[in-house]
């Protein structure tokens, strides 16, 4: 028997809607907002506003590209949470009328096991268990993946995290939003020879506070002694800051999976579609003997595909939810 899946992401700024079919994405569209480059960071209210436009035209996309007709879902997955609160609220309210609508059964999804489960939308897949570093702009942890439904956090940021430092560093230097995929950009053009402090952190815990501060403290004081210090040295700049918060993650990478002895190495979230931290993986691959996977960049940001891995797993074992579920802003799962 065939299983179809419609899944639905709303957790931040993006609106995305995707059809599975027995495991196989059929179609993964996202509706991107640019409002928020005007406010140099996401805005919860107009989020949510853009989700309540953009939602019923990208879950019609994803069905019309699946080319199957609502009729055939068999059940509706969603980002229940983490997430901004009003978006996810948009997102679990269209979820639980549609569903309401066909009769089908609902399925909440962790977007952070979402994340890891991204490994799944396509070939070639990790073996359990394997460690999965998942980096985003909200969170930076590593996952110990033992089966589809079974991850345990053994190690995450006790701040900030890394795709934070991405976007706050990109705000100091004058980029737009989101800085990360700019700051990536520019620093192909740069060399990292400034200097920035790794923070020495015990265990497999992260913080990315002080690298920015450290960072912001040395750009005062650059422009104090030359005010087109930024402009002059932008590609630079760019380059030692990737260099810093890719080594970071590397270095903590190593100590993991020297602590549990696995060699399926795996990297997810919007940070792994970093081409320095893509590149160090694989080269850490090649010199350790790891097993080493990254999703197409189509699975590493927001995206209803990776709802729809985890709602499909959810499904053969039969974990529903009805229809008086509300999002989480915070949820662990």
């Amino acid at each position: 028997m065939s299983i179809t899946i419609l899944s639905i992401e709303s957790s931040c700024d993006d609106t995305s809607a995707a059809i599975l079919r027995d495991g196989e994405v059929l179609s993964n569209c996202v509706a991107n907002q640019d409002a928020h480059r005007l406010y140099g960071g996401v805005v919860p209210e107009v989020a949510s506003r853009a989700h309540q436009i953009n939602i019923i035209p990208v879950v019609s996309l994803a069905i019309q590209k699946a080319g199957i007709d609502k009729r055939e879902i068999d059940a509706i997955a969603f980002t229940r949470g983490p997430g901004l609160i009003g978006s996810l609220l948009v997102g679990v309210s269209f979820a639980k009328a549609y569903a309401l609508s066909l009769g089908i059964p609902l399925i909440e999804v962790n977007h952070m096991q979402a994340h890891v489960l991204a490994h799944f939308a396509e070939p070639p897949y990790p073996s359990f268990p394997f460690l999965c570093l998942t980096v985003s702009g909200g969170h930076t942890q590593f996952v110990l993946v033992r089966d589809y439904l079974d991850m345990e956090v053994i190690g995450q940021s006790l701040d900030d995290a890394a795709g934070e430092a991405f976007d706050k560093t990109g705000k100091l230097l004058g980029l737009d939003y989101p800085a990360g995929p700019l700051i990536d950009k520019l620093a192909q053009q740069g060399q990292p020879i400034f200097d920035f402090p790794e923070p020495q952190i015990p265990g497999l815990g992260f913080s990315f506070s002080g690298l920015k501060t450290s960072i912001l403290y040395f750009l005062r004081q650059e422009k104090e002694k030359n005010p087109y210090f930024i402009e002059e040295n932008l590609p630079d700049i760019c380059a030692s800051v990737q260099e810093r918060i890719v080594s970071i993650l590397m270095n903590k990478l190593i100590r993991a999976a020297e602590q549990t002895g696995i060699r399926e190495i795996a990297i997810a979230g919007g940070v792994s579609a970093n081409s320095a931290l893509r590149a160090r993986l694989e080269q850490l691959g090649r010199e350790k003997g790891w097993r080493t996977y990254i999703p197409s960049f189509e699975f590493c940001t927001d995206n209803a595909g990776m709802i729809a891995v985890a709602g499909y797993y959810k499904y053969l074992k039969g974990e529903f939810v009805g229809q008086e579920v509300e999002p989480l802003a915070r949820w662990k799962g």
